[in-house]
């Protein structure tokens, strides 16, 4: 078995992938219902919220459409710093929305005044950020974002991807006035792919009634209709929620703080071992992600090689990614991965390198 340090989808504990076999229910029976409803009960510990969580069979790219959909009627601001957060912004574009956007080179951080400039300049219905942008390992400063919409356009709405971060790192969506959140199943949650979670505030969801040609398929008002009785307006992706369910009782048993931690020691480890052979993580200090390390690829290594000479020892890496695929590397510290785990790749690494 490979283990994977790539950034999604990451390794399932076996246990969690065997509760995907379990047998069918019908999606619209009480037993099922009972399932879905704990899963949004305990996943609301994750979101750091009281509002509802949505449980959507689609990747975290759906989940961005439907806030684009849901919550813009015409003008919205992408803040762009990664292929992902351009994902978001290419969305909105192709729901024919007005897509202003915030753009910094690829390593950068959206910084609180970029924000205020753009805000002042004009109103907008909504402003996305992807919190911890997968392509770069950066982590944008969310909680100093948010102060600055609140201060600046407070009925404009805060719509955040946290693909690569929630449930590794600790994001308060209601303390910080985060308006909807969103999530994917196989980065730091440590599931399959194929489930996507959601949470919206209850001002998102009164702002959606007025918004126009929502669709169907990511239509929230649709998907809260069926959420209060505890179930969806589609089938639901039954195997993933069953997966689900085991694997927030795992997180939930080692305990949120000490899983945020985890997190960020390995990441730390990565970029320290990193600095100390020569190469520089891409993100400056103060904005390195806690779950995927993006690192310049300074010694010119073949990845392709590395990652042969890793498979053979039961790893893989993950290459760069966009527009700075040739010139960087990752190595995610996100889901199940233990710091022994982490320990092992980097001596792999350092044998790579006497042999090179």
């Amino acid at each position: 078995m490979t283990h994977m340090f790539v950034p999604g989808p990451v390794d399932v504990a076996p246990e969690v992938l065997a509760a995907q076999a379990k047998p069918m229910l019908p999606h619209r029976s009480k037993d099922f219902e009972a399932i879905f409803r704990s899963t949004e009960e305990r996943a609301k510990k994750l979101f750091y919220t009281e509002y509802r969580v949505f449980q959507a069979a689609s990747s975290g790219s759906g989940m961005q459409e439907a806030g684009i959909r849901n919550f813009v009627q015409k003008d919205v601001l992408s803040c762009v710093n990664g292929a992902f957060a351009q994902r978001w912004n290419d969305v909105a574009v192709a729901n024919g929305k007005n897509a202003d956007k915030i753009e910094v080179e690829f390593g950068e951080a959206i910084t609180p005044d970029m924000l205020r400039d753009a805000l002042k300049k004009k109103h907008y219905e909504a402003v996305t950020i992807v919190h911890n942008e997968t392509s770069t390992g950066v982590e944008n400063p969310l909680a100093d974002l948010c102060k600055v919409v609140q201060e600046v356009s407070p009925d404009t709405l805060i719509l955040v991807d946290a693909v690569s971060s929630l449930g590794g790192v600790k994001i308060e969506m209601d303390k910080l006035g985060v308006d909807f959140l969103l999530t994917s199943s196989q980065k730091c949650l440590a599931l399959p792919p194929g489930l996507a979670l959601a949470a919206a505030s209850d001002r998102a969801m009164k702002k959606a009634e007025s918004v126009e040609n929502r669709g169907w398929y990511f239509d929230l008002l649709l998907m809260e209709k069926h959420r209060i009785k505890d179930s969806t307006p589609m089938t639901p992706v039954m195997p993933l929620i069953f997966a689900l369910d085991l694997q927030l009782d795992c997180i939930l048993a080692e305990g949120l703080d000490a899983r945020f931690a985890r997190h960020q020691a390995m990441s730390k480890k990565v970029q320290d071992w990193a600095i100390a052979h020569g190469m520089e993580p891409l993100a400056k200090p103060e904005y390195r992600s806690k779950t995927v390390v993006t690192v310049k690829n300074e010694l010119k290594w073949d990845i392709s090689a590395l990652n042969k000479f890793l498979q053979a020892r039961g790893m893989r890496i993950a290459n760069g990614y966009g527009k700075i695929k040739d010139l960087t590397y990752r190595v995610a510290t996100m889901g199940e991965t233990s710091m022994a785990d982490i320990d092992a790749l980097l001596e792999a690494m350092e044998d790579f390198m006497k042999q090179a």
